[in-house]
């Protein structure tokens, strides 16, 4: 065990000292806060550019009826359809909404310009348009759009979860994100470090350092040492990570609780029409508070200590298939007929855990994806925060653990007889014959 805990220091120490290590640990939290800063402030700013919206109604229908926007601006023409062509030609921002005298009929819009309307220009005009139509027909059935439109009520639904500890909130949104958040990191991370495994059997192999190594240790005690120096390095940085980031976050959760006075400031606001960017502003953090009142709800240390064992876990798992891949090759060109087997449950999983699992999370199929080793790192994280019972989770390490010990002993087969291999293009029938020779 000496010599394995000689790789694993030598691995570790080789990448934590590196400057692309460090400069990744850090960096990578402030992109990631920054990344979600940008987003909300060009999502608030919006598009600045007025888009300048000529109509030509031959329906009479729309004649005065669609409303200026912060984005929209209408103006009505007289007169034909080609000349109303030629005045929108060569003017930017210029559209025109022609509505032709059938419309009642057939239904036909169009919009005509050089450039193209984006999608939620397009969206917009339809929006009101629909609007407009329905009003006119509860008009004409003798109907009070007045008091109809006013008889509208927004309703917030809360969920509750009933616990052994009594009534708590249940948090759904940000339930889905941290699912969301603990999936994907585990996806790319699986990715990420067994790619470098992968790569470091690889420049090994093409060097010609492994036939030196080899003498001094087996085979399978160079492949499990390169795996677990490499899964720490991983560990290291995602522990430094997550320290950062919440240092970050409770920054940002400071700042927020002190751009105003919440649901106050909005009352204050809101009777004056003057204001009402100050009330969407408003309204936009008092939406950040509630999110990281809901985030309060989540128990982090017990996602956190799950997080780590079905990172550890799958990577190990991966890792190992990873070595044997690149004990198997002499560049990595040649991987790419190997990958494909092995990250196909990866992408396989995290699209369906994106579509089915976040939507049913103790279905059948959200089950078995979180019990079956190559799946369950991924489908796993995504159903923790909504609730599993402890007996499926229990089932699902031991899974994962004997997944895991099988995986390796079926790499470590192939990796000894591959990594001093060279100059032979590798098949599958020639992975099997490796699986089956003896020692």
């Amino acid at each position: 065990m000496n010599k394995v805990f000689l790789i694993i220091q030598r691995e570790y120490l080789s990448r934590v000292k590196k400057k692309s290590f460090l400069i990744m640990t850090f960096l990578v939290p402030s992109l990631f806060i920054a990344m979600i800063f940008f987003v909300g402030y060009l999502t608030k700013k919006g598009d600045d550019n007025v888009k300048d919206f000529k109509v030509l109604d031959k329906s009479g229908i729309f004649e005065n009826q669609l409303s200026n926007t912060s984005t929209l601006n209408f103006s009505y023409l007289k007169g034909g359809y080609e000349q109303a062509k030629k005045d929108i030609r060569k003017k930017d921002n210029s559209y025109l909404l022609y509505i032709p005298s059938d419309y009642s009929s057939t239904g036909n819009t169009e919009i005509v310009s050089e450039k193209k309307p984006g999608f939620a220009v397009v969206d917009d005009i339809e929006n009101q348009m629909e609007t407009i139509l329905r009003n006119k027909k509860l008009i004409a059935a003798g109907i009070d759009t007045s008091v109809l439109n006013s008889s509208k009520q927004k309703i917030s639904i809360s969920a509750k979860q009933l616990t052994a500890d009594g009534e708590k909130d249940a948090s759904i949104g940000a339930t889905f994100i941290v699912g969301f958040i603990s999936a994907f990191l585990i996806y790319l991370s699986l990715f990420i470090y067994g790619a470098q495994v992968m790569r470091g059997v690889i420049e090994e192999k093409t060097n010609r350092i492994i036939e030196v190594i080899v003498s001094s240790v087996k085979p399978f005690q160079l492949m499990l040492g390169k795996i677990l120096g490499i899964g720490a390095v991983g560990l290291t940085q995602f522990l430094l990570w997550i320290i950062l980031s919440t240092g970050l976050s409770t920054f940002a959760s400071g700042y927020f609780s002190k751009s105003d006075d919440g649901k106050a400031k909005i009352e204050q606001t809101s009777h004056s029409s003057q204001n009402q960017e100050v009330v969407k502003a408003a309204s936009s953090n008092n939406k950040v508070q509630d999110f990281l009142q809901a985030a309060g709800t989540i128990n982090f240390t017990y996602i956190l200590s799950t997080f780590f064992f079905y990172f550890l876990g799958g990577y190990l798992l991966y890792s190992a298939l990873f070595a044997a891949v690149g004990s198997a090759v002499d560049n990595e060109t040649e991987t790419q007929q190997f990958m494909l087997p092995i990250t196909l449950p990866l992408i396989f999983t995290f699209i369906l855990g994106m579509n089915v699992i976040v939507n049913s999370p103790d279905s059948q199929l959200s089950f078995w994806l979180s019990m079956i080793p190559f799946t369950s790192p991924i489908a796993m994280m995504i159903r923790i925060p909504f609730g599993v019972p402890g007996w499926q989770i229990a089932l699902s390490m031991v899974l994962l653990v004997i997944g895991f010990v099988f995986t390796t002993w079926v790499a470590s087969r192939i990796y000894r007889v591959g990594i001093l291999m060279y100059g032979k293009k590798v098949t599958y029938k020639e992975l099997a014959k490796w699986f089956n020779y003896k020692e």
